[in-house]
């Protein structure tokens, strides 16, 4: 579970503070929101969304997580978003549900402390428009036998960063997609945030 150094601008800190980002319903989000509460050394200071309507919002006002809404111009042409993290002093970044690419304006400025979870098995249902149901589907369409999730570090290619972690399930003959996304949800919640606490504390 080791990881590469912390980068230069990431000041030295006993408290690693996270910060989320989500696009959609944010169950993940709230698992490490759960989990982190009352930690000695970890805080998730922020929860970041390109989509205003994410419920995953909803979630982190509830957990007093401050939020941050912003468009794809934002994103991939200016450094506000960087810049808006530096200004928290963020230390790592988790994705949870975030749909578009990170751009290189980010992946370089938190080298080696970028996180992903993918609801599969990579390289296996990798790469663009893999995601959420989409990934499912293709399990089952391919009469896959096990499935999982892949934890791995992030660079500015779709879910090629360094694997970190895997955890599989079996996908029964009857299985559909649905139970098959049931049974993945089940490993997210348990495992991502005990594997964000051990890349950060290795």
């Amino acid at each position: 579970m080791t990881r590469s150094g912390i980068s230069a601008h990431q000041h030295i800190s006993t408290l690693a503070r996270i910060a989320i980002f989500a696009s959609g319903s944010g169950t993940n989000a709230e698992e490490i929101f759960k989990y982190f509460q009352g930690h000695s050394t970890i805080s998730v200071e922020a929860l970041l969304s390109n989509n205003p309507e994410a419920y995953a919002l909803v979630r982190a006002t509830k957990y007093g997580v401050p939020t941050f809404i912003f468009n794809r111009k934002q994103f991939r042409e200016s450094d506000e978003v960087v810049n808006w993290l530096k200004e928290r002093e963020i230390t790592h970044i988790v994705l949870a549900g975030f749909l578009w690419l990170v751009p290189e304006t980010l992946t370089k400025a938190y080298a080696g402390g970028i996180i992903n979870i993918h609801p599969a098995l990579l390289p296996k249902f990798g790469g663009k428009g893999m995601y959420g149901m989409k990934v499912h589907e293709a399990v089952k369409a391919e009469n896959e036998t096990e499935t999982g999730i892949t934890i791995h570090e992030v660079n500015e290619h779709y879910d090629e960063g360094r694997i970190l972690f895997k955890a599989i399930c079996p996908v029964m003959p009857e299985d559909t997609p649905e139970s098959i996304a049931g049974s993945v949800h089940q490993l997210e919640y348990y495992w991502y945030p005990k594997i964000i606490e051990k890349w950060i504390e290795p």
